[in-house]
């Protein structure tokens, strides 16, 4: 007779087949499915959610779950065990209701905010919000209630769902240094650099850009006998174990950023790649989290991509597929891919000052979800910090200022700090994997990687959710996240120009 345990395997089994089938529905969505297809796919896309959540959130789970927390487990199947009941217990702790109310609300405002945006018209989209951040924070406190002890505060218990097992008290500690040293160094950086990081222009043609993202993709470990490069609007990676789909955004007046964007996505596919077969499909072999899943992406392209060693390398590729680049040298090109310019727009951010726009949002929301502010505080808010970490205005101009981003329309609080938690760590990384690693300029130097691929396998991708965040950063570096190390790196990449 099949034990507690295995009859939650086979569940959970089950539901990552329910999984598979959504994810490659809203890919083809995304990328693929032509306009008239919306309506079907919706409602298909609605019975696969709620039969998933329904076979989720059965009782019968619940009784298996405690059944299985009394039996012999080894120690891998006990952190098994603890990560199926975590997932249960996402979905199980919220009502039926709340979970319907909070859908609808965020459909209205994600939909009115698209306009919204256009118009610059935040009172039109307050109206809206609102509900969703009443919604979001009854949510919160639903979480915080299920797991008595676990939440220090409402918002945490929202991080938690893309930051797992992190603290909004850790990352408000973490983010306290960056907000103090980036502003002086991005000054400092901003001045010594000038006019020579011009944007690199030209007209490429998207069907030379595409051959040239293929092979960046190749050298970076992408196996396209597993996997695909599309086009979308916004660049992501989704997939499953043996399909893994990434997209990027080509534009004939630069090559750059679609390169850039490639190099990222690449480095999201190659960690799924990389989580373990022996538990596929259950929790304990999903990404730890998207604080660990930005520090690969963050790394393919920043640490790995941006390298001058390895740039120098694929520069010859880019000559020859776009020959109008020949009029710019490796130099040229590294000088335009690593440009540092303060600007209003999150998306469009350079390296150094993009952590100072996730921790203005981070601050917001925490307040805003833990009610010490209410929604239409934001918009001064976001001037006077705006005004205090980038030293940009942005009164009256609420499209470039608090209503760019999508992720609080549909109430993801939450999510925002996971960026550059994930480029934190990425820098952590590298900087171990280079000290394990000395002559790692030579390698990069000639495309060879595999030491990195090796390395990353070993100390982040064969890990997956089996230890948390911290811990894994804690053992693969010997500290947890440390923001002296991105500061350190900001200084020898864009003042020293090392690397």
């Amino acid at each position: 007779m099949a034990s507690a345990y295995d009859k939650l395997v086979e569940r959970f089994i089950q539901l990552s087949r329910l999984e598979h089938a959504l994810t490659f529905l809203h890919w083809d969505q995304l990328v693929m499915m032509p306009p008239g297809g919306r309506k079907s796919r919706a409602e298909a896309i609605a019975a696969l959610t709620t039969a998933h959540h329904q076979q989720l959130t059965d009782p019968a789970v619940e009784g298996l779950l405690d059944e299985a927390a009394g039996q012999s487990l080894s120690h891998e199947q006990n952190i098994s065990r603890d990560e199926m009941f975590k997932t249960w217990q996402r979905a199980a702790c919220l009502p039926d209701d709340l979970v319907s109310a909070k859908s609808l609300a965020a459909s209205v405002c994600e939909h009115g905010w698209r306009a919204q945006r256009t118009n610059n018209d935040w009172a039109g989209f307050l109206t809206n919000f609102k509900e969703v951040v009443n919604l979001s924070r009854t949510e919160a406190h639903a979480r915080q209630a299920a797991q008595p002890g676990r939440y220090a505060t409402p918002y945490d218990a929202l991080l938690d769902l893309f930051c797992t097992g992190e603290s909004s008290e850790f990352i408000s500690a973490t983010f306290n240094e960056l907000k103090e040293k980036l502003p002086p160094l991005l000054s400092e950086i901003v001045a010594a650099r000038g006019d020579q990081t011009a944007k690199l222009a030209g007209f490429f043609p998207i069907d030379r850009q595409k051959k040239l993202s293929t092979k960046l993709m190749t050298i970076l470990g992408f196996d396209f006998t597993g996997g695909r490069l599309d086009e979308s609007n916004h660049p992501f990676s989704t997939g499953d174990r043996g399909d893994q789909r990434i997209t990027t955004r080509y534009r004939t007046d630069e090559f750059i950023d679609a390169l850039k964007a490639t190099a990222h996505e690449t480095g999201h596919a190659g960690y799924e790649k990389g989580l373990p077969q022996k538990w596929s499909s259950l929790p304990i072999g999903t990404a730890c989290n998207i604080c660990i899943h930005e520090s690969q992406s963050l790394l393919f392209e920043k640490q790995i991509f941006l390298a001058k060693p390895f740039l120098s390398f694929f520069v010859p590729t880019i000559h020859s597929l776009l020959p109008e680049t020949k009029r710019y040298s490796a130099d040229d090109i590294w000088h335009g891919a690593t440009r540092v310019a303060p600007g209003l727009i999150r998306i469009e951010a350079d390296e150094v000052s993009y952590p100072l726009h996730v921790i203005l949002r981070f601050e917001i929301e925490r307040d805003l979800i833990n009610g010490t502010i209410e929604a239409a505080d934001i918009p001064a808010l976001w001037d006077e910090k705006m005004q205090a970490y980038l030293g940009l205005r942005t009164e009256n101009d609420y499209r470039n200022g608090c209503l760019q981003d999508i992720h609080w329309t549909d109430g993801s609080f939450g999510y925002f700090p996971a960026y550059t938690m994930g480029a934190l760590n990425g820098v952590q990384l590298f900087t171990t994997l280079t000290r394990d690693q000395p002559h790692w300029q030579n390698h990069f130097a000639t495309g060879e990687l595999d030491f990195v691929f090796s390395w990353l396998h070993t100390h982040i991708w064969s890990r997956a959710s089996s230890a948390s965040s911290q811990q894994i950063m804690a053992d693969s570096t010997g500290e947890q996240t440390n923001p002296t190390h991105f500061l350190e790196y900001v200084k020898q990449r864009y003042i020293d120009e090392k690397f």
